[in-house]
């Protein structure tokens, strides 16, 4: 099973995509993401979590199914003198909502009010049980690093160079710049290519110049 960050990130994504299919995946997404939180801080280490310990016969019952497991993060929030920053009964209603488009087809895109409300409750438990203060950064960032680097973009100087020497292709009666074609199939052929046929050009360049 996939840790809680991990489905964060999966969530995040797939809002971020904001297709219908990536709207629905992200609420599944950030619904888990509690549940495996809560499951995954109760199946810590006393070291990993400040040395805190819980009786096996509780961890059982907190751990039987999602009401049983806000059963235990009420009581740690009290535990803890902290409060519900997000409200137990939107939590449950969000839940809910992902149950019915889930499991009995409920028809319909989850908006961004149910959305919202799913993420923030999902961000709020895993900062408040995990203990990081800076969940939204922290999110953003990872988001961020599994985006990778934007695509390439077209070299209007590979490009006069390419389709100077090799012009126009016409596929089933259509045109096409073999740079376009080039760049659209294999971008470092396109690259090494528009490089190498450049690099006379420039030279000469260089050479009026002296």
């Amino acid at each position: 099973m996939r840790g809680p960050f991990e489905l964060l990130c999966e969530a995040q994504r797939n809002l971020e995509r904001g297709s219908e299919v990536g709207r629905r995946c992200a609420l599944i997404f950030f619904d888990d993401a509690i549940e495996v939180c809560i499951s995954t801080y109760l199946g810590l280490h006393p070291i990993q979590r400040k040395g805190k310990t819980y009786k096996k016969e509780k961890v059982t019952k907190w751990l039987a199914n999602f009401h049983s497991r806000l059963d235990f993060l009420d009581a740690e929030l009290t535990e803890r003198k902290r409060i519900w920053e997000v409200d137990r009964g939107t939590i449950v209603w969000s839940h809910d909502y992902r149950n019915d488009q889930y499991h009995a087809g409920r028809k319909g895109i989850p908006d961004q009010h149910v959305l919202g409300e799913a993420r923030r409750a999902a961000l709020w438990v895993f900062a408040f049980l995990l203990d990081v203060p800076d969940a939204e950064d922290v999110l953003a960032s990872a988001v961020a690093a599994l985006a990778g680097p934007p695509p390439p973009e077209p070299n209007p100087t590979y490009d006069r160079a390419i389709d100077a020497e090799y012009g126009v292709i016409e596929i089933e009666g259509q045109k096409y710049y073999t740079s376009e074609i080039l760049f659209s199939v294999d971008y470092p052929a396109y690259a090494d290519l528009g490089a190498r046929l450049d690099a006379p050009q420039r030279g000469n360049d260089e050479a009026e110049d002296e």
